[in-house]
């Protein structure tokens, strides 16, 4: 079984919405290989189906200063936030190819964020028992939010490698009041390849779901409409 692995670069949220759409009815119906797309977004923040607008906790004259937009989303959880420094990924996989159930597909992409950033960072990452992602001593730093449609996976998770963290003061992150955020910046004190980390994460993630092969592509070999 093979991925492929799209490196969108720098994209608007909306872009990357629009393509994640026509990659996953190809994916429904049986068109493409499962896909990890891979991205960088300017600030925005997105809200899910459980999202309450009172975790915006600021008005929207200041996220207008900041050059912040705000986006509905269809995955699930609360509110989050996404901007530059942040390694966004959204795979689309059917996942009834795995013999596991979403919860089980979610705690594979927790360990492979979690076997990544002992090896390479030495930096020892966990789980918290009430909340989804990547946890260290009470800071996330892997958020994660999912939606299935027909069997297939979108959206995904959001990876803090230079994150601005100062944004997510402006929001209660994924609607937990008792918990901080942080990065890898942060916890190494020193700004780290963006690139670089970015070209990790296919590795880790094709071991931890068993793909054999990891085909690169492009965004005209998959023949998307014009958008």
């Amino acid at each position: 079984m093979d991925i492929n692995v799209l490196f969108l670069g720098k994209c608007e949220y909306k872009r990357a919405l629009e393509i994640q759409y026509q990659l996953l009815e190809k994916r429904q119906n049986k068109e493409i290989d499962d896909t990890l797309i891979l991205v960088e977004h300017p600030p925005v923040i997105t809200m899910g189906r459980r999202a309450e607008s009172t975790n915006i906790v600021v008005p929207s004259t200041i996220l207008k200063e900041e050059g912040i937009e705000i986006f509905e989303a269809n995955r699930g959880g609360d509110v989050t936030y996404h901007g530059p420094g942040q390694l966004v990924g959204y795979p689309i996989v059917d996942i009834r190819s795995f013999p596991i159930g979403i919860r089980d597909f979610v705690g594979k992409l927790e360990d492979v964020f979690i076997k990544l950033l002992k090896n390479e960072f030495d930096i020892d990452a966990g789980r918290e028992k009430e909340h989804t992602g990547v946890w260290i001593e009470g800071d996330k730093i892997v958020a994660i939010g999912l939606a299935v449609k027909r069997g297939v996976t979108m959206h995904g998770f959001a990876f803090n490698i230079n994150t601005k963290l100062e944004h997510f003061r402006l929001i209660v992150p994924c609607g937990i009041t008792d918990k901080g955020v942080t990065s890898i910046e942060k916890l190494k004190e020193t700004t780290f390849n963006f690139e670089e980390v970015t070209k990790l994460l296919p590795q880790y993630y094709s071991k931890e779901f068993g793909y054999k092969n990891i085909n690169i592509i492009d965004i005209e070999s998959l023949q998307l409409e014009v958008m």
